[in-house]
């Protein structure tokens, strides 16, 4: 029988990985997804064979690196299901999924799907958006939503918050969380 059991990495190469890892998420976040792997190796002080020995394609790497924001988003929007007040439920999740892509231009670019080489994460982007119809149907239903709202209308705010740009991270929270505000006041009845 020749079957491969699991390896566990050696401690550099565990060191590597994980420089790697950090690398990415800082520049995804600053730069977004067009990041070079080889400014990606090189900030994360490895060579460029380094780096794809573990992350063979970038799209292998953002998968991993945004992992902790996909669980994040997960939440969010449970959260706001949770909420008894579907208006309220609806305006934290818009409020926290703002902050939370404001954080990472790259993580808004791989979860609308808009980078050609962004990572796939269809499987989560359709949860939060069947979720987010639910807290919308629930919502409209309480007379506190536009009856016209669509879903796309959330896409539009999400695709159009991702423009947001400042000098500091405290100057783009800022600006996130007044465009958020517009975002709840567009879409109240």
């Amino acid at each position: 029988m020749t079957s491969r059991l699991p390896q566990k990495l050696r401690s550099d190469a565990e060191d590597n990985r994980d420089r790697i890892l950090a690398s990415a998420r800082t520049l995804f976040a600053t730069e977004g997804l067009t990041v070079p792997m080889r400014e990606i190796a090189r900030h994360a002080g490895v060579g460029p064979a380094t780096l794809y020995r573990r992350f063979p394609t970038k799209q292998s790497l953002a998968t991993e690196a945004f992992a902790e924001q996909v669980r994040a988003c997960e939440a969010i929007v449970e959260q706001g299901l949770a909420v008894a007040d579907p208006w309220q439920g609806f305006c934290l999740v818009i409020e926290r999924l703002f902050e939370l892509h404001v954080r990472n231009r790259g993580f808004t670019d791989a979860f609308l799907a808009t980078y050609p080489e962004a990572a796939d994460f269809a499987e989560s982007r359709e949860r939060a958006m069947r979720s987010v119809a639910t807290l919308a149907r629930r919502a409209k239903a309480d007379g506190q939503l536009r009856r016209d709202f669509e879903l796309a209308d959330f896409v539009i705010m999400l695709t159009a918050h991702r423009g947001l740009r400042a000098s500091t991270s405290a100057g783009r929270l800022a600006a996130s969380r007044r465009f958020a505000a517009l975002a709840v006041r567009a879409f109240q009845a």
